[in-house]
Order: structure tokens, then sequence, then C-alpha cells
């Protein structure tokens, strides 16, 4: 499938490296002569962070392109992402260039925040043809996506998009009406509007506005929304006491609502030293590297509770596809190594082997039929003795890859090899692994299921053919001199 991405500033690139680590090819059209530096730039901040939300390995990347006209890079399109300035004359002439090049089927979607769907599609010849897909940034990262349409898009365009979104770890949300800034952008602009006049009026500065945020109900927004929240603040009354208690609130004049401060320059300077001064002299690279390592640790431990963009990164992971290399061995997991998987030595800690080791475990049996169905059923394994061997560093950032090779499986037994290499192909660790199938009532060990017991005595015999590794049953010496007779 190919994508086209017309604009590549911030969340046309987003885009981009959304959909070019997901195994699609992309190519993108921008006139300007920066294009590439940024696409690049913004490539390798994805490469950095989103392999490392999962524990199984993403498709391999498709190919990057950069097209001469909107025409060259159109051409052949399965879907077109327009991501250029809110500029509705720019827009035009855009779409002017893309439709007559546009193929049947293809999705033509816009990323704009600031314009209605019907808006757009009245410079268009065939205004049923476009939709709104306005992500949020950074694009590779953050998973929702509004599909709006109007009362002209038909439903199974918004469904399809819904569907190729979907494919590539999104979370799609398909708004029922079109309305001025969708959902998500009123939410924004509401606190954005309030944080404006504290600014103006002195109340607050830019930093106390954001620590109020950080440390409060930004956290909680992570994994649970405003209705929920506000549920549970109402106790075991839920929402009605909540509402009852401090719905009358809500009259007081606490808040300016619609009212706008002008954007004067005072205020902007205002805002604008202020901000300077929170930033403590990062860069914005800097805070765009802490920003991408934050989400990556907070997302992961959401995916771990199956909450909010946690859920849809192991949703999204739990249909990825386990591959082979050219010796038969099983790829188990290929991912990035995130900032908190490193000590004071700047590598990556011991720790952090045994749970990459555990995760190529649990790809593995997984693949050959331990589903959460089957342990929600009562069997599983469990790990009973594992031995890790340290070869070479491995530090942040670092694409690891694990092939794993099945020593032995028969009956309650399966011995598995992982070997854990670092991104040009090395040796870098090996963890040696015996794990027994349990019955969950009993806690016993047991035979496995037949169709998961066949499933890894396959592996173990097409792994046979293979050279056992030196390293195999090996545990640490005996480091004590031998007695003299």
């Amino acid at each position: 499938m190919k994508i086209a991405i017309i604009g590549c500033g911030v969340i046309g690139a987003g885009w981009a490296a959304r959909f070019l680590l997901n195994g699609f090819d992309v190519c993108v059209f921008d006139p300007s002569p920066e294009a590439a530096d940024r696409m690049q730039r913004v490539l390798l901040y994805a490469r950095a962070s989103l392999p490392a939300l999962y524990d199984r390995v993403l498709p391999p990347p498709g190919q990057l392109n950069y097209a001469p006209t909107t025409a060259d890079a159109v051409t052949g399109a399965d879907w077109v992402q327009e991501s250029a300035p809110e500029r509705l004359e720019l827009k035009r002439a855009l779409y002017a260039a893309i439709e007559p090049h546009l193929k049947d089927g293809a999705v033509l979607a816009s990323s704009t925040s600031g314009f209605r769907p019907s808006e757009l599609q009245k410079l268009c010849a065939a205004p049923e043809r476009l939709i709104v897909a306005h992500p949020f940034n950074p694009v590779y990262l953050l998973p929702l996506v509004e599909i709006v349409g109007s009362d002209l898009t038909p439903a199974a365009l918004k469904s399809h998009a819904a569907e190729i979104l979907t494919s590539v770890g999104m979370h799609p949300l398909v708004l029922d009406r079109e309305v001025d800034g969708f959902i998500g952008n009123r939410l924004q602009e509401a606190v954005w509007r309030e944080t404006l006049w504290m600014v103006k009026d002195g109340i607050a500065t830019t930093a106390q506005i954001d620590e109020a945020i950080l440390h409060s109900f930004g956290l909680r927004w992570a994994q649970m929304g405003q209705f929920d929240s506000y549920r549970l603040g109402g106790g075991e009354a839920g929402i009605r006491h909540f509402l009852a208690q401090f719905g009358p609130s809500l009259a007081e004049p606490l808040t300016h609502l619609m009212d706008v401060p002008e954007l004067d320059q005072a205020l902007i300077e205002r805002i604008a030293k202020q901000s300077d001064a929170q930033s403590n002299g990062r860069s914005i690279a800097q805070m765009e590297e802490a920003r991408d390592a934050s989400l990556v640790a907070l997302i992961r431990a959401l995916k771990a509770q199956r909450v909010g963009a946690g859920a849809t990164v192991r949703t999204h992971e739990a249909g990825l596809t386990f591959g082979q290399d050219d010796e038969a061995l099983v790829t188990t997991t290929r991912r990035v190594i995130p900032p908190t998987w490193t000590d004071a030595n700047g590598h990556m800690n011991e720790a952090h082997y045994l749970e990459v080791a555990s995760n190529a475990t649990d790809a593995l049996t997984e693949s050959c039929g331990v589903t959460e169905e089957y342990i929600a059923a009562g069997r599983s394994h469990f790990t009973a003795e594992s031995h890790i061997r340290y070869l070479s560093e491995l530090h942040q950032g670092d694409e690891i890859t694990v092939r794993t090779q099945v020593l032995f499986a028969q009956g309650k037994k399966t011995h598995l090899f992982h070997r854990i290499l670092a991104p040009d192909g090395t040796l870098s660790a090996t963890v040696e692994v015996m794990i027994l199938h349990v019955d969950l009532a009993t806690r016993a060990v047991c035979p496995p299921l037949p169709h998961v017991g066949a499933a890894l005595e396959r592996l173990a015999a097409a792994h046979a053919t293979l050279p056992r590794p030196e390293s195999a049953g090996n545990a640490i010496r005996d480091l004590r001199p031998k007695e003299v007779a």
C-alpha cells in the first residue's frame, strides 16, 4: 500500500513516520528545501521511540521517497494525507492538483485542526471523497486520530479510513457530526483560554500553570478521562452525587469561559519570557527527546493495565506476526531500548535482559497457542530456571532483536535459547530458559493441551537441525581454587 504525504511539517512528517514504521511505503511532497531534513529528524525520533512501545516485532519499515510534484506523490497512492498550512486558498490549489491523480478507492484526508470537512469539501471537485483525519503531535506516538466527515461523507468511507489507521496502531475516534475544533481541540482550547487569562491577569506564571497540570489532573487524564474521574470523585454514589455536590459551582465566575484575552504584544512578550525561563536552557530538540522518552514510559505503563493509549498499543501488538530468519530461528522480539532501561554505567541494566527474554518467551509460547484465552482457561507456562550471559554492552536507543531456538519440547518441559542481537547483528547476550507447563488451579506441572504441545514440538524438530549453542547447558563455573592433593 502506498501512502502520499502532502506537506512535511511536524504533523506531515509524523504521519510519514507512523506509516513507514508500520511497513507502508511513503511518498512525500513538500516544496520546502528543508523538508527532507525535517523528515529525517522526525524519523530519527520515531525510530528511537515507537518500536520501544512494543514487545513484538513491527513490520519491516516501508520505503521513503520524495516526489518532485504533487501529482507524482499522489499517483497510485491508497491514502493521501494533506498536512498543509491552514490557508483555504493553498488547500484549494493542492486539491486541484491531487484530485485528477487520485485513484478509485483512495482516501483523501486532511490533518486540519481549524476547518470543518464541509468547508474543505467545497474546494473539491468530488467533495464526498474528502475526510478529516486530525491527529495529535507527535503523530508517531500518540494514537488518537479524529475522523470527521460532513453530510456528504459516506459512512463506509469513514469506516474504511478507521480500519487503515487501526492497522498502524492508531485509535480512530469517528465523530457522529462535524463541529468546529472537533473534540480534542475544543477541550484543549478551553484550558488554553483560561491559562492565557491567568498569565495576563498576573495570577500565575507559565511554569506554575504547567506544574499544576503535571502534578495533578494531567497524570489522571493519561489513564482516566474527565467523566470517569469525576465519577470516582462522587465516591460510591458516583457521578450523580458529584454533580449534585459540585454542579452548582459551575454558575460561579471561576473562569472567563468564552471571554478571550487579546494577544497583544505585551501579553505575547510576557508569555515568551516566562516560557524561555521555564525551558531552563533546553533546546527544542532536547525537549522533544525528553517528551518522547516520557511518553514511551507512560504508554508502556498503561499498556500493562490495558488502559487508554496503552490499550491501543496492546491491541495493535496482538495482531503483529512472528517472523522467521534464514536460519529458521523465530524472531520473537525486536524493540528499542528506552532511557528507563539504562543504569549509572550508561548501558542496559541486567534486569532488563531478563525482561526482554521473558517477553520473547511469551511471544513464542503465544505463537504456539498459549493465548490470553488459553491462560484464562487455567493453563500457562512458568519459568523454572534461567541463565544469562552478557557479551557486549547495549545502550539507550539501540534496536535489539531476539531470535529464539527451541532446544527441547516434550510434555511438560520446554527448553529455550534466546539470542539477543545488537543493531549490527552481533551477539550481545544469551538467555537460556527452562519453562514448565502448569495447571493454574492446582499450581502443579501438567502437560499442555495437544495443539500447544504439538506446535512446540514442531519448532523443536525444526530447530534440531541447527547447531546446538556452545553455551547451552552451561552455568557459572566454580571459581574456587581446586585443592591440591
